[in-house]
């Protein structure tokens, strides 16, 4: 089994990184977590909330990303939907031979909510030719591979646990926990976007406790320009 690291954009000021994942299994399986913001923000990019400026290529699409590691969008089986915001959603209208995994109470808000950050592309996701699973709480999705119901930042968030032979387990904590300073469920910030303080802190406990229960090797936090820039990417990989 196989993790890739992919940037798919940048966020500034900060250098802040927006990743996507892929996990190959050893039977041949390519699982994609999350996708990143669309083509078309390579021109015309808005402002996000808070000031920040997407920086984006042409490279950094996703669907470029995986023709540099060999692989087109119908290779992909699998695209774990962590949840629908602009910078884990955006290129989801690529990948109409994957089968998406939601969580159902995060697609049933997404899709009714009228808030920016889930109506402004729904376009991508909301797409009929997309095929979605709809799925409740913690899942196996194949072996050596996890969703985790992390609700908080929206509700329904998922983050992934991936069973490595030789690195051991990797959590990937996406938004749930978006940078190493945040793993202190009673005392660490909740950014604005977080739409449930609770449920956000309980998150937290779940995630490091789970952290904990497997001894992961390592923890990649969803938005940490300083751990990033220490981790392998594309067309390095984790095994």
């Amino acid at each position: 089994m196989k993790l890739y690291l992919m940037q798919l954009a940048t966020l500034q000021p900060g250098n802040i990184p927006v990743p996507a994942y892929l996990v190959q299994t050893d039977d041949g399986a390519n699982i994609l977590i999350d996708s990143g913001f669309p083509l078309d923000f390579v021109a015309n990019a808005p402002e996000l909330e808070g000031g920040l400026r997407i920086e984006m290529s042409e490279d950094n699409f996703i669907v470029n990303r995986l023709s540099s590691i060999g692989l087109q969008p119908s290779d992909i089986h699998f695209l774990v939907c962590t949840h629908l915001d602009a910078d884990h959603a955006g290129g989801h209208r690529a990948f109409t031979d994957a089968e998406l995994i939601v969580q159902r109470s995060h697609y049933e808000v997404a899709r009714q909510s009228d808030l920016p950050r889930f109506a402004a592309l729904r376009e991508h996701w909301n797409y009929d030719a997309l095929r979605y699973r709809l799925v409740e709480g913690d899942l196996e999705l194949v072996r050596g591979v996890e969703l985790i119901e992390t609700s908080g930042h929206v509700p329904g968030h998922q983050a992934v646990l991936v069973r490595l032979p030789e690195t051991g387990a990797v959590l990937l904590t996406i938004d749930a926990i978006p940078h190493s300073s945040m793993i202190d469920s009673e005392t660490r910030p909740i950014h604005p976007m977080d739409m449930d303080e609770i449920g956000t802190r309980a998150s937290t406990r779940k995630l490091m406790e789970l952290a904990h229960r497997e001894n992961a090797a390592l923890i990649i936090y969803g938005h940490d320009s300083e751990q990033w820039a220490n981790l392998k990417h594309a067309p390095e990989f984790y095994s």
